[in-house]
This record gives structure tokens, C-alpha cells and sequence, in this order.
């Protein structure tokens, strides 16, 4: 059973987002947290969560590579923390089983959520995972791509 609060907000948050032309997956069930995908008519432009003990609405899109990338991404972690502060998100970042994830994320307070802020939000949040997205593509960089483990 879900509490009433997180009912509330899951309400808030998905005639928020119908109302600015945006659709909401359901990711997983859980009694204390909602997360889903979020996507418009060009496709998935990110994640949603929320928490029942959280006060804000969190947005966030993750960037996966392999380790063996660490290398080039070491070389692309100042211009993309330069982006997420261009753009109030920050980052996230997890090396673990042979793998690299690099999480943007971006939060609004329940009590200052509306339809303009979530709007504003939006668009800042697509406008650095666009930029990071052009930071971390390794298409244009091919030949800087060496291996190594250290990131």
C-alpha cells in the first residue's frame, strides 16, 4: 500500500508532465518510491523517482560504458561537470563490474513544482544531457580511445 503523500505526488507528477506533452512508464512497483521513463514523440529523454521520505522530484539519465573507456571519459570529466553546472544538474559517477556510469540528475521541491518550473527544469535537464551527450561521443574520437582500468 502506498502512502498517501507519494499518492499525491505520483498524481501531481504525471498531470505535470501530460500537460507538457510528456508520458510516464512505470519502471517498478514499490509501496515507498515511484520510478518510470519518461518519453515524448522523438522518444526516452530520461527517468523519473520519487521517494515518499524525499522532498523533491528527481530527473536523471545515465550513460553506461565499459571500463576499458576510462581513459578517454578522464579526459571529458572537466567539460562535462562544466556542462551539469551550465545547466544546475549534477553528476554521478560509479565504476563497477567492468563497467562506467555516468548519471546526470537534476531536483525540484515538491512545494515549488508547477507547471512552469517542471517546464524550465525539463529543458535545462534535455540541454545537458544533449551537450554531455556531444562531450562523451566517442564516434568523433575514435583514435583517442585507449584502454585502461584506473577511472
Amino acid at each position: 500500500m502506498r502512502s498517501k503523500i507519494l499518492e499525491e505526488r505520483v498524481r501531481r507528477v504525471r498531470v505535470l508532465f501530460k500537460e507538457l506533452g510528456y508520458r510516464l512508464t512505470r519502471d517498478g512497483e514499490s509501496p515507498e518510491e515511484y520510478t518510470a521513463a519518461i518519453s515524448n514523440k522523438e522518444g526516452i529523454v530520461g527517468g523519473v523517482f520519487l521517494d515518499a521520505e524525499s522532498r523533491f522530484l528527481e530527473l536523471g539519465y545515465t550513460f553506461s560504458f565499459s571500463s576499458s573507456l576510462s581513459r578517454y571519459l578522464k579526459t571529458r570529466l572537466e567539460e562535462v561537470l562544466r556542462v551539469c553546472y551550465e545547466f544546475g544538474c549534477y553528476p554521478n559517477i560509479q565504476n563497477n563490474m567492468g563497467e562506467i556510469a555516468i548519471s546526470l540528475f537534476s531536483k525540484i521541491y515538491f512545494s515549488g513544482l508547477n507547471y512552469y518550473s517542471l517546464k524550465d527544469s525539463l529543458k535545462d535537464f534535455r540541454s545537458c544531457v544533449d551537450l554531455v551527450t556531444g562531450v562523451l561521443d566517442i564516434d568523433g574520437e575514435e583514435s583517442d580511445v585507449e584502454e585502461d582500468e584506473d577511472l
